[in-house]
C-alpha cells in the first residue's frame, strides 16, 4: 500500500492551496490527509499542539508521508522532533524557511510596516526570524527521509530585493537547506504557487517513491 499523505499548508494559506497536489497523490494511489491549522493566530507551540490533535484523530493506513509548505515544513519538523507517529515515512517540503526569512528580521521590526506585518502574519509568523534563537533555528535536524524543493522563480520583486542571493520571494535558496536533509533540489518556481506547479507535483511524486528527487 502507498500510504496516506499528510498535506500541511503554509501560513496564511488554507488546505485549498494543496489541492491540486492532492489530487496528483490521490492518482498516484496515496490516501490524503489535509491538515489545517490557525497559521496566524497562534504562537508556534500552540500550533505545533493543534497539528497534533488534529493528526491524532485521523484514521492512518499504511505508512506516513507528508508534503508541507513554508511554515507548514516547521510544523512537520516540530511535531516530528517530539515524536510523531510510529514508522513515520517521507516528507517533502516546499520553499520551508529552515533558517528563518530575512523578511521577518527586516519589516517585523520596520517602524512603520511593522505592526501591519504582525497583525497579518500572527505570533507564528513572527517566530520565523533568522536568530540563533528563533522557532526554526531551534529545532533539531529531522531523524526521517526528508527531501527540501526550494525556488528562484519570484514574482516579489521588492522582497527579493531585501533578501540575500537567491530566492522564491519568501525565502532565500540557502535557508531551505537543512542539516540532515535527503536531497535538495532547486526550481525556477515562486513561494506563494510551488505547490501547484506541475514541476514540482513531479518531484513530490517522485521523492516520496524513490526518496530522492528525479534528475535529468
Amino acid at each position: 500500500m502507498a500510504g496516506t499523505v499528510l498535506l500541511i499548508h503554509g501560513l496564511a494559506r488554507t488546505s485549498r492551496s494543496l489541492g491540486p497536489l492532492g489530487l496528483a497523490l490521490r492518482a498516484a494511489g496515496y490516501r490524503v490527509a489535509p491538515v489545517a491549522y490557525p497559521s496566524t493566530k497562534a504562537a508556534p507551540e500552540a500550533l505545533v499542539a493543534h497539528f497534533a490533535a488534529r493528526v491524532a484523530a485521523l484514521d492512518l493506513a499504511g505508512p506516513v508521508h507528508a508534503v508541507a509548505h513554508s511554515m507548514g515544513a516547521l510544523i512537520l519538523r516540530d511535531w516530528l522532533a517530539r515524536g510523531g507517529p510510529p514508522g513515520f515515512g517521507r516528507a517533502v517540503l516546499l520553499g520551508p524557511p529552515n533558517h528563518g526569512s530575512e523578511l521577518v528580521d527586516r519589516l517585523g521590526e520596520d517602524r512603520h510596516l511593522g505592526p501591519a506585518f504582525r497583525l497579518v502574519n500572527g505570533p507564528a509568523g513572527m517566530a520565523l526570524g533568522t536568530g540563533a534563537g528563533s522557532w526554526p533555528n531551534r529545532l533539531p535536524p529531522p531523524r526521517h527521509e526528508m527531501g527540501v524543493i526550494a525556488g528562484t522563480g519570484s514574482v516579489s520583486p521588492w522582497f527579493s530585493a531585501l533578501l540575500p542571493g537567491p530566492d522564491d520571494g519568501k525565502v532565500t535558496v540557502e535557508s531551505t537547506r537543512m542539516e540532515g536533509m535527503a536531497d535538495h533540489l532547486v526550481l525556477p518556481v515562486s513561494h506563494t504557487w510551488m505547490m501547484m506547479d506541475p514541476r514540482v507535483i513531479r518531484q513530490v511524486r517522485h521523492f516520496l517513491r524513490e526518496g530522492r528527487f528525479q534528475r535529468a
